[in-house]
């Protein structure tokens, strides 16, 4: 799983390269890494992925995705899953139910998403067996920093797989695949309070939530 890790590294990383003439304008790309599943429920904006109490901070994320001519994208898809706290995918753990911390959004007629979720937690990669014999003969750690899946893809766009990274984590500069793009590590910040100005985030107000991250997301146009 590491080589997969580290082909998939590189294969991103020419790829950022290829696209560098509109990297300033873009969401940067990242890793699929191995835990995405198909057929992740269709959720209404505002909903939670959270689907079992599984402790942990939670957190609203919410943002608008555009076209790189900066036009607001209607009906763009999202599909986001992260890790419980314990550090496990659901499929990983029998404890969680099916789907938990996994749900696909669409955006709305001015191109906004919103969804409750978990501020992520770092976790580590298997380490028996040859990738962590590799991790020790490189005199590495295993744990990948606290971070969140999305794929997101829209007509007449490129579709992006990426990921995000919080800012707080210890090994946000020290990932054990090399994944981390500055341009994607984010800033999760205390949740505010309702003051009226809450147009940005569709149906956002339903849940209380610790955390909130606004993230814009912008695609490139398909040629």
């Amino acid at each position: 799983m590491l080589w997969c890790k580290l082909i998939s590294r590189l294969v991103d990383s020419i790829e950022h390269q290829i696209h560098a003439d509109h990297a300033d304008e873009l969401t940067a790309s990242a890793i699929l890494g191995p835990f995405w599943r198909a057929n992740a429920p269709v959720l209404p904006n505002g909903a939670s992925i959270i689907k079992k109490d599984v402790g942990g901070d939670t957190a609203i994320m919410y943002g608008v995705v555009r076209s790189s001519d900066g036009k607001p994208i209607e009906g763009a898809e999202l599909d986001v899953w992260h890790t419980a706290p314990n550090g496990l995918y659901e499929q990983q753990d029998p404890d969680q139910p099916e789907y938990n911390l996994r749900g696909r959004f669409l955006t709305d007629s001015e191109g906004r998403y919103s969804f409750h979720c978990l501020r992520p937690t770092s976790y580590p990669i298997p380490f028996d067996g040859p990738a962590g014999k590799l991790l020790q003969l490189m005199d590495r750690h295993p744990y990948r920093p606290a971070h969140i899946h999305l794929i997101v893809k829209a007509p007449g766009h490129r579709q992006l797989t990426t990921q995000i990274f919080d800012r707080r984590d210890k090994y946000v500069k020290d990932d054990s695949v090399f994944a981390v793009k500055d341009e994607l590590v984010v800033d999760f910040m205390p949740r505010k309070k309702a003051n009226g100005n809450t147009n940005e985030i569709p149906n956002g107000e339903q849940q209380d939530a610790m955390y909130e991250l606004e993230y814009d997301i912008t695609l490139k146009q398909s040629k």
